[in-house]
């Protein structure tokens, strides 16, 4: 079979298990991150800092496993560009830390937090104002902060960081082409999506900055994850899937038990990212919880989302118990848990992942993965019998699959009710809109009397100064 057959009849595969629906067999998408290395014969230093072998890395690792999709680069922060900023919250491979053990990040103590406790009006006012006048300079070692004499290195830090990130995210299209054209392997996700809570826990305030927040001025802390709410979405849409085939990647940090209690979460967490998830699956994109840790005192929660507007993936829950729970609803993916695949016989292993077979998978909208993205530790042996048992022991019957050209594959369906969702109808307003940096209005003032095409002008203005609001957000998101 050649490669594009098996890549329409992945994608085909992986698109039906995440709409909830019955494929002809159970698909395998495994995060794998530092494993590859491992599986390539490259040491974590090599694929952290040079994402192109990462990139080389994934694709070996698909072509000799024959998985159904992966992400192009599960080792997503390249440090040559965190390194190139100067960004001080990683502990990169080779640099301070051994060559052999995955990137690392390190979160200040709550008095070097990179947000100080008396700093939320500013963020509420104007998020995007902050994040480069503020966050930005304390994160950086390079960068000076506004009024301080400006220096070489702190130009650098900006231009160096902006253009490594430009050629990184283009280099993501022809690695997903490759994975199409060489292995026949679908790509798992598009976009980058974080709650506004985890946001300001793992980036702003940090964890215990939060907790303490939480106790002492907690309004705040909800207008500032009102205020983020809107960036977010807007980060959200602008990388996700145009063909609305593969879901918002979604990392959830610490929204979970025991990060928060229930009450925050209900107060704090849940309201400021329901309507965000619903938002996305307004304009037709399905949202993939990654739920790291335990999450199941907020599975009802999760059940007033529309029906297929997420794909659960279970990490340290009980995927039996998240089966019955949330598969009406929702599909389903992850459960073999990290230990048995990296200290589990295998036997252990095989058996374990035939009960999912037979309890989770039985009614389709199962995808085979781990419970935890997979780094070096990882056994090949287990990991080749999970797969093995998937597309072995996973085929379905009678299930009418048929694998319909690539651009033929149905997108996600809301219902008409479900684009009634409120959304983010209303969000709080902020200083500068989501996608803005220098607004037009304010740049148009300072120019020349404009003749000709003005439409013009304004856009090309906009289209590059969304640039600058790229770069930082994904600073915030992504590195």
């Amino acid at each position: 079979m050649n490669t594009e057959q098996l890549y329409r009849e992945r994608l085909n595969r992986y698109v039906a298990a995440m709409r909830n629906e019955k494929p002809d067999r159970v698909p395998v998408r495994p995060f794998v991150a530092e494993f590859t290395a491992r599986h390539a014969g490259f040491t974590c230093q090599e694929v952290v800092h040079d994402y192109r072998k990462a990139f080389e890395a994934a694709l070996i690792c698909a072509r000799d496993y024959g998985w159904d999709a992966i992400v192009p680069n599960m080792v997503y922060v390249w440090t040559g560009l965190t390194t190139a900023m100067g960004l001080r919250y990683y502990g990169v491979p080779g640099i301070g830390i051994p060559p052999n053990v995955g990137f690392n990040y390190i979160e200040p103590p709550e008095e070097e937090a990179f947000m100080r406790a008396d700093e939320y009006d500013a963020l509420i006012d104007d998020p995007t104002g902050f994040l480069y006048e503020v966050w930005f300079p304390r994160v950086c070692a390079d960068a000076v902060r506004p009024g301080q004499p400006c220096t070489l290195r702190n130009n650098l830090a900006f231009v160096k960081g902006g253009m490594a990130m430009l050629q990184y995210f283009h280099d993501f299209g022809p690695q997903i082409e490759r994975m199409r054209r060489e292995v026949g392997v679908a790509s798992a996700i598009a976009g980058i999506f974080k709650a506004p809570f985890d946001i300001i826990a793992d980036k702003l305030r940090g964890y215990v900055g939060l907790t303490i927040d939480m106790a002492t001025q907690p309004d705040k802390v909800l207008a500032a994850c009102e205020a983020l709410m809107p960036h977010l979405c807007h980060v959200g849409l602008t990388t996700a899937d145009p063909a609305r085939q593969v879901p918002i990647g979604f990392w959830m940090h610490r929204g979970c038990v025991p990060f928060i209690n229930p009450k925050q979460f209900e107060t704090h967490y849940w309201p400021t990212l329901k309507p965000i998830i619903q938002e996305f699956w307004k304009h037709g994109h399905q949202t993939l919880f990654y739920a790291e840790g335990k999450w199941r005192h907020h599975f009802d929660a999760f059940r007033e989302l529309p029906d297929r507007s997420i794909v659960f993936h279970c990490d340290q829950d009980d995927i039996f118990e998240v089966h019955r729970r949330l598969h009406d609803k929702f599909a389903i993916s992850g459960g073999i848990p990290n230990v048995l695949l990296s200290f589990g016989k295998p036997e252990e292993v095989r058996e374990f992942c035939r009960r999912v077979i037979r309890e989770v998978a039985a009614d389709g909208g199962y995808i085979m993965d781990a419970g935890a993205i997979m780094q070096d530790d990882t056994s090949p042996e287990n990991l080749r019998i999970m797969t093995e048992v998937a597309m072995e022991e996973g085929v379905y019957s009678g299930s009418g699959f048929q694998a319909l050209p690539p651009e033929e594959v149905v997108s996600a369906q809301p219902t008409e009710a479900d684009r009634q969702l409120p959304g983010l109808a209303q969000p709080r307003p902020t200083r500068r809109a989501p996608g803005v940096c220098v607004p037009w209005a304010e740049k148009a003032a300072e120019l020349p009397e404009i003749t000709g095409d003005a439409e013009l002008v304004r856009r090309v203005w906009e289209e590059v100064d969304s640039l600058g609001y790229t770069f930082i957000w994904q600073c915030l998101l992504s590195f």
